[in-house]
């Protein structure tokens, strides 16, 4: 695990363990007549819209992505809608401040994203592992090792997922300060929620956590899951090891190392010795694990569709096993819960997009910030972040991404600009080439800078749609490393802009200007006129990252037919 904090901030206990979870001892059946009573309470819940689905007496296949286990989203089987009375008394509720409704205008009416966490809480397990590390041992930290969302559109039946890279350094990933957003959930799940609303402008409607337990339980009720290993791989700190390539059977605790592995060394063709320890490591981390936890869940999606919702026995043990360990927000009902099974049951998960938000990767090992180390960290790319939050939620450029309208007009917006980085002159160039674009710049001046790399933050001083919105309209007006923040503002400004070390300000759209002519018949030459753009950059980041990536010849992957 890496740090994520300063340096000396030392590790604090995590919270209370997770609740008592079992396995009924006597599975209910629902009868037809009671089936159509739980579907007419879906129906009722969604207004009428959609009537109770009747099976003839027989159980339809249902599923939905509700979760993310440890490192890994995982497809949480729902089962028939006769689980739900079990659903709605096992899972465990808990109180998440900041979620936002389901918008019911806008380019983005009616849909739902789902936080899906894995948490790192070894505390929490009911049953210590040496595997995971031990709480006793003091491996008790909470972070929230993968973060991703999940959103769902009923009116095109579409599902897509983004993954946030657990790295990124973000404003407001604690309520103390900056860290990595992996950090944020440490002060709990309010805290995350915030962090992701506020620094990348997505809602939030519903929260879900889980921990290495369950995933675990979850492949072992499947029967476990099976993966193709193109080539040696290890991992000395997930224990992943696997010397003989081919088609392998992974049991749940198997199944986790490989999900977990952001450490991972291969043997390549050409590597003689079959010794691990001098194997090729791959440089990429946590961004490598998230492209194997993708090709994963496609996998899991395959023995989920082949194994489950068809033997009332698999259903059962999938569901009990998950349920006592789930932790959903209060507002995330079993009927909530049922009506999103029967929207989406018959979506190719296969299918749906799994993107990755694109980010700069830095080259100078452990971040220095305010005098505190994080070790390594990922900045934002504003520019490729914006197009793949507007693709991941289908909206527009110029759309609101927390209500689906449009953004506010530049003219409506106040800015100020602190010149963050030291750089001459920085905040005057950078005030003149936001007044280009249209915003009433107010005032410049001077903040003291937090270190030698900086993200360029977007403040806003206050928490409402117009505010939030109006941040947007400005951090899209950037490019490189770009964040949005909840903070104070200057000079009376709506947004005060905080320059940092690798940013530039947009051009204004081309204009044309009328050129000479030879006689009033002949068409006029054009040119373009541009203002001229605020910018500083900076070697010490890698190229952003790209949203899909392919899998690599030592990633496992789908058995082959």
């Amino acid at each position: 695990m890496t740090s994520s904090g300063p340096a000396g901030s030392g590790n604090v206990p995590a919270g209370a363990a997770l609740g008592r979870s079992g396995r009924p001892t006597d599975p209910a059946t629902f009868d037809e007549r009671g089936l159509r009573a739980l579907g007419a309470e879906v129906a009722r819940a969604n207004g009428g819209r959609r009537g109770a689905r009747r099976g003839g007496g027989r159980h339809r296949r249902l599923w939905w992505v509700v979760g993310s286990i440890g490192a890994v989203l995982v497809l949480l089987v729902g089962g028939t809608a006769g689980y739900a009375w079990y659903l709605n008394h096992e899972i465990h509720r808990i109180d998440v401040r900041g979620l936002v409704d389901v918008p019911t205008s806008g380019a983005d009416a009616g849909t739902e994203n789902i936080l899906l966490v894995g948490s790192t809480d070894r505390c929490a397990l009911k049953v210590q592992n040496a595997a995971y590390g031990l709480c006793s041992q003091g491996v008790n930290g909470v972070n929230s090792d993968v973060v991703m969302i999940l959103h769902l559109n009923p009116a095109t039946h579409a599902v897509s997922i983004l993954s946030i890279p657990r790295d990124l350094f973000v404003p407001n990933a604690r309520s103390t300060g900056a860290n990595k957003i992996d950090a944020a959930l440490y002060e709990g799940p309010s805290q995350l929620v915030a962090a992701i609303n506020e620094n990348l402008g997505i809602p939030v409607q519903h929260y879900v956590v889980l921990n290495f337990d369950t995933f675990a339980n979850v492949v072992d009720a499947l029967g476990g899951v099976k993966m193709y290993f193109p080539e040696p791989v290890f991992d000395a700190y997930s224990g992943l090891k696997v010397l003989t390539p081919g088609c392998i059977s992974l049991d749940g605790f198997h199944a986790l190392q490989v999900v977990r592995a952001r450490h991972l060394q291969y043997k390549p063709p050409g590597v003689t010795t079959a010794t691990p320890a001098y194997w090729p490591f791959e440089n990429q981390s946590d961004l490598a694990r998230i492209r194997r936890d993708h090709e994963f869940l496609r996998v899991l999606a395959t023995a989920v569709s082949k194994n489950g919702l068809s033997d009332p026995i698999t259903d059962e043990q999938l569901i009990s096993s998950v349920a006592p360990q789930l932790k959903v927000d209060k507002a995330f009902s079993s009927s909530a819960m049922v009506s999103m099974v029967l929207a989406f049951h018959g979506v190719n998960a296969n299918n749906a997009p799994q993107l990755t938000l694109p980010v700069q990767v830095d080259q100078f090992g452990s971040y220095l910030y305010k005098g505190g180390y994080y070790g390594d960290i990922e900045f934002p790319s504003s520019t490729q972040d914006n197009q793949v939050i507007d693709q991941f939620l289908g909206i527009g450029a110029t759309t609101d991404t927390m209500t689906g309208r449009p953004l506010p007009a530049p003219s409506t917006v106040t800015v100020s600009v602190l010149n963050g980085s030291g750089v001459t002159n920085q905040a005057t160039t950078t005030g003149a080439a936001l007044a280009a674009l249209g915003f009433r710049t107010v005032g410049v001046g001077d903040s003291p800078p937090v270190g030698t790399e900086a993200e360029t933050v977007v403040y806003y001083a206050h928490k409402t749609p117009a505010d939030l919105a109006a941040a947007q309209a400005v951090a899209k007006s950037l490019s490189g490393a770009v964040v949005m923040a909840l903070g104070p503002t200057a000079d009376g400004a709506r947004i005060t802009v905080v320059t940092g070390t690798q940013f530039a300000v947009n051009a204004p759209p081309a204009v044309p200007v009328p050129g000479p002519s030879t006689t009033a018949a002949t068409p006029s030459t054009a040119t373009t006129q541009t203002s001229s753009t605020s910018t500083t950059s900076s070697g010490a980041f890698q190229a952003p990252t790209a949203a899909v990536t392919p899998l690599q010849p030592w990633d496992p992957r789908a058995c082959r037919a």
